[in-house]
């Protein structure tokens, strides 16, 4: 008979002893305590992926498609005056009910998770179509998003959105990234085909392209490539220009968020590796200041990347870092981070950092940044106050990796003590039968 585990720290323990008592110690046990290790340190890995939905009509014929990508940023209050920031995404299994299809509307609803949802609406006008609204909901009451939400209810935001002049008959397709964001909320859309108002049951195979793939296209970006087959180095590319960023809450008010620096990003796609500089002249800005969360965010036609700090009340930190990198060929490759706590100075302070800085945000891509100095909050007069030195980052960079070496030091000690333990009895059992 064949027996199965579930692969949970704690039920491979008891595993392993069924196996032990069946097979031997000494082997099982070496093999079940790595296991253990493996399983106990390992990472859970979130990765972006494409929702992919067809509606039927009432013939049962298809009369909307969409395979896109979403990504969420929630900022929300989980005290007073004090706010926690989530980034999710939108997942592969959601409902269409509540979608629905005419001859001049069409609506397109996504229903996921404990009463989330995201809706499009489409409208055709002759031989045109294009999205009108897009409305995000998300339910405060869902813990498993929104832990510590001092609020219950269910939010609505509403964006405009500038996917217009659709040709009927044809879907429309955007690689390149759309940000929307409306007060607390951003919503990142990219990877995107969405075909409304379809014909005779069929999705076209003709593409209306957004205007922002078609200039990505014709601007090639500053990338060097390396194979991955031969051992790499530091990015090759010219030390990065240092850029001065700032938010203001309007055009009659001063900074409240401000940054410099320069950028640089390697990122891996498939078997290469790439760096590639961000341009301050060629970027945009945007973002929002809270009373505990602020955002950067920043576009250009290669990269978009979103900042968020947060800060306790006595001190501040880089929260959670998104990255998308869009390629000149290939898809985008997309980074997400949402457990960061460095570049931390205290309130009413600001972070600086001259040297060379290396950020690993997921295993598939890297920021350097140059020259960096930032204030997330209480910003006065426009200018930076007095800075923290990241002169005492080193030290704390290797906490982690020198904790994992002590405790794969004591893994194999235990591993070593328990195989001799073994050992040892087989060896006083021999002598007992002897």
């Amino acid at each position: 008979m064949r027996s199965s585990c579930t692969w949970k720290v704690a039920e491979v323990v008891s595993c392993c002893r069924f196996l032990n008592k069946s097979f031997g110690y000494q082997v099982i046990m070496f093999r079940c305590a790595f296991l253990i290790l493996f399983l106990a340190l390992g990472n859970e890995l979130h990765l972006s992926h494409g929702t992919e939905v067809s509606v039927n009509n009432t013939e049962n014929k298809l009369c909307l498609y969409a395979n896109l990508m979403v990504n969420f940023s929630v900022t929300y209050e989980v005290g007073v005056n004090k706010n926690e920031t989530v980034i999710f995404v939108l997942p592969e299994n959601v409902t269409t009910e509540g979608s629905t299809c005419d001859n001049t509307t069409s609506t397109l609803k996504l229903s996921f998770g404990d009463g989330h949802s995201w809706t499009v609406e489409f409208t055709k006008k002759n031989k045109t179509y294009q999205v009108d609204t897009i409305v995000f909901s998300y339910n405060l009451n869902d813990s498993s998003v929104f832990p510590n939400s001092t609020s219950k209810e269910t939010k609505f935001v509403t964006v405009k959105s500038i996917i217009t002049n659709v040709s009927v008959d044809t879907y429309y397709s955007c690689k390149s990234e759309n940000v929307l964001t409306v007060e607390s909320v951003i919503q990142t859309l990219y990877d995107v085909a969405l075909q409304a108002f379809v014909i005779n049951g069929s999705k076209s195979d003709t593409d209306t392209v957004c205007s922002a793939d078609m200039t990505s296209t014709t601007v090639a970006p500053t990338t060097t490539v390396t194979s991955t087959a031969a051992p790499t180095s530091t990015p090759t590319l010219p030390t990065p220009t240092t850029g001065k960023y700032s938010i203001a809450p309007d055009v009659n008010s001063t900074a409240c968020l401000m940054a410099t620096f320069g950028l640089q990003i390697g990122y891996k796609q498939g078997d290469k590796e790439e760096t590639i500089n961000l341009v301050p002249n060629m970027t945009k800005l945007g973002g929002a200041c809270g009373a505990n969360s602020s955002n950067l965010i920043l576009t250009s036609d290669t990269i978009t990347i979103t900042f968020t700090f947060s800060n306790d009340g006595k001190k501040f930190h880089l929260h959670a870092l998104n990255v998308t990198v869009k390629p000149a060929t290939g898809d985008p490759v997309v980074a997400v981070n949402t457990n960061m706590s460095i570049w931390a100075a205290a309130v009413g302070s600001s972070y600086m950092c001259n040297k060379e800085q290396t950020l690993n945000v997921t295993d598939t891509l890297t920021l350097y940044t140059f020259e960096l100095r930032v204030q997330p909050f209480e910003v006065n007069k426009g200018e930076f106050a007095t800075a923290e030195d990241c002169q005492d980052d080193t030290t704390e960079s290797w906490l982690v990796p020198i904790a994992v070496g002590v405790a794969l030091t004591l893994l194999v000690l235990i591993v070593l003590v328990a195989y001799f333990i073994g050992r040892k009895r087989n060896q006083g059992t021999g002598y007992e039968h002897f």
